[in-house]
Order: C-alpha cells, then structure tokens, then sequence
C-alpha cells in the first residue's frame, strides 16, 4: 500500500461526499474539519495534483462564461481503495497537542499572576465561544433531518470537540481559582 499524508486521505474523504473544486473543498474544511484539522490552500492544490497524476481522483474541466474554467475532482475506486486501507490501519502514535497558552502558562513564574490569570480568562473566553459554534453546528447537522451517512459520524467528532473544550473551560476556571 502506498503511504500518504494525512492532508491527502482528508482530501480523498472529502471527496466521498461529492465531486467538489479546490475551492469546494476549502469550504467544506472550513465549515466541518477546520475544528481539529487545517488544510491550506497551498496543500489543497498540489495534493489534488498528485491524486490525479496517481490515479485517486479524476478531474473534470467545466467552461463558464466570463469565468475562469472550474476543475471538479471525482474519487476514483482506486482512491476509495486507499481511504479505506488508510481508515483499517492501527494508529501509530496519540496526537500531540500544541497550545500556546500551555507554553505560555508552563514559563509562566516568569510574568504576574495578573498576567497569567489574563491569560486564561482570554482563553477560557475563547473556548466558550468555540463550544458555542460546536452547539450550532450540531444543531445544524441534527436539525435539518440530515439522513445522509456521513452524519452520525461528523456528530461523533463534534462530541469528541465539545467535550475536549468543555473540560479545557473546566480547567481554566480551577487554574484562575489556584492561582
């Protein structure tokens, strides 16, 4: 099996949802998986690329009148194929997380308590904000009587999210209280 990145099995997932531009995709990214992955455009388009070039995706030319012409990528059962063999492989390693308050926080003897109590009201504001956007897309998601597959799942990753920011805002107020 051909080893990939993790930007392109997002991409190859993306596309099980529908044929979709480079710019489609960005959309989707940035309306679903922004959350705990981040793709840029500068990934997108040689990414997009390479799975033609290897055979994963198919790219469809459209004209448009007074536009420049629209590519629309297609998954190939080929790039199916490599999805799943990706989605039945054991996970090598737990994600390491990078969070500037964390640093931030671990030097902190070196700033005022002030300071580091700032710190983590902007923060704890911040995730508050974030688990407010998470309730609407869940909303969106449940209301809309969304039967499509894919649902249940954008649902569990949308769980796993609220609870890691409703334990970080958890975290926060008992930091503030000890400090």
């Amino acid at each position: 099996m051909e080893k990939y990145n993790d930007t392109t099995y997002a991409i190859l997932g993306i596309l099980t949802t529908g044929n979709r531009s480079g710019y489609d995709i960005k959309q989707f990214m940035d309306q679903s998986l922004n959350h705990f992955w981040k793709i840029s455009y500068g990934q997108i388009y040689p990414t997009l690329k390479r799975l033609e070039q290897e055979g994963l995706a198919r790219v469809e030319t459209a004209s448009r009148e007074g536009k420049p012409d629209r590519k629309a990528y297609f998954l190939t059962s080929k790039g199916e194929g490599a999805l799943k063999d990706w989605l039945e492989t054991p996970l090598q390693n737990v994600p390491a997380e990078r969070n500037e308050v964390l640093l931030k926080l671990f030097f902190g003897r070196h700033q005022s308590k002030e300071q580091s109590a700032s710190l983590l009201k902007e923060y704890k504001q911040k995730l508050e904000a974030q688990y407010e956007t998470y309730e609407q897309i869940e909303m969106m998601i449940s209301g809309d009587g969304c039967e499509e597959g894919d649902a249940p799942y954008w649902l569990f990753t949308l769980d796993y999210g609220k609870r890691v920011t409703r334990a970080a805002i958890d975290w926060c107020e008992e930091t503030m209280k000890k400090l």
